[in-house]
């Protein structure tokens, strides 16, 4: 089984981290977890923005400190994958985004990389002081309602979020 680490993004990355951008885009995907990758033409002012998240006087208005991972696949550095942590929620996140986002890129799907990521990030979270996180996957998605009971997540409820037309169910892992 390959090994995995969580780092924070840094320029080193870059390459790999375009990579994933560009296939989470041809794909359709979403980059759930990636903070405003979609939306930022330069990597470099990407993790320029996750620094400032890290920071409550730096944040973006209206979003709380949040800590941005990319997930390694060593020994070849790969960015399989993004997580990021949100270290308090809005109110927007306490219905339905939740305390954690993830996603995997498209080639790397099916390989148990989010569920190992959700679950290398847990412990992070109790570093923060979480003793529960909110962790939450649109109605129809199997494989990620998957990773989220796999990792302990107690099932609360199923909400829709009327601006995207979609039903979001809702759970919670205790850390």
């Amino acid at each position: 089984m390959d090994e995995l680490i969580l780092a924070f993004p840094e320029v080193e990355y870059i390459p790999e981290i375009a990579a994933f951008k560009e296939e989470m885009l041809a794909s359709g995907s979403s980059m759930d977890g990636a903070g405003k990758l979609r939306r930022t033409e330069r990597i470099e002012d990407w993790i320029a923005q996750a620094r400032a998240n890290l920071d409550p006087a730096t944040v973006r208005p209206g979003w709380p400190v949040t800590t941005q991972f990319v997930c390694l696949r060593l020994p070849d550095r790969r960015v399989v994958g993004m997580i990021d942590v949100r270290h308090d929620l809005n109110e927007w996140l306490a219905k339905y985004g939740g305390h954690i986002g993830y996603s995997v890129r498209p080639c790397e799907r099916g390989k148990g990389y989010a569920s190992r990521m959700l679950s290398a990030v847990l412990p992070f979270c109790k570093s923060i002081g979480l003793d529960r996180v909110n962790v939450n996957c649109l109605a129809d998605n199997e494989q990620s309602r998957s990773v989220i009971l796999k990792n302990g997540g107690v099932y609360e409820n199923t909400v829709y979020e009327e601006e995207n037309d979609r039903y979001i169910e809702r759970y919670w892992i205790t850390v």
